[in-house]
């Protein structure tokens, strides 16, 4: 496993079980830019930068009381890490026909590229199963 892949597993970690959005510096370096693709959540590619990845993260604890990642495949090429999994998120709040305590289930591929051991670029590409 390289260095890479093992901080991927361990931002994995953090987020199943962070507490604070201030968890993610220990991870994106300063000049993170995340996309995400559009998807059922996300209706226009979005590019988000460090502040607005905390800010989103927050947001995040709001709707969620717990979410699980399970790893499907993990690939890298030199500083590119890209992964493969199941997200399963337990809901707070309800959302479209699933109840606070149900469950939403995507598909992702992310695609991390690495700077001076952190997270530079994070391209995610979502498939949620319907929720509305």
């Amino acid at each position: 496993m390289t260095a890479q892949e093992k901080t991927v597993l361990d931002f994995l970690k953090m987020l199943e079980q962070r507490t604070s959005p201030a968890e993610l510096i220990d991870f994106y370096h300063p000049e993170i830019e995340q996309t995400e693709y559009p998807n059922a959540v996300t209706k226009n590619t979005a590019r988000r930068t460090l502040n607005d990845l905390k800010t989103a993260s927050e947001k995040g604890s709001n709707l969620l009381s717990e979410e699980k990642y399970e790893v499907k495949n993990l690939l890298s090429v030199g500083d590119t890490v890209v992964l493969e999994c199941i997200w399963r998120g337990t809901l707070a709040i309800p959302i479209g026909n699933i109840p606070a305590g149900g469950q939403m289930t995507a598909y992702f591929a992310q695609v991390f590229e690495f700077r001076d051991g952190k997270i530079y670029r994070q391209r995610n590409y979502d498939c949620f199963e319907p929720f509305q």
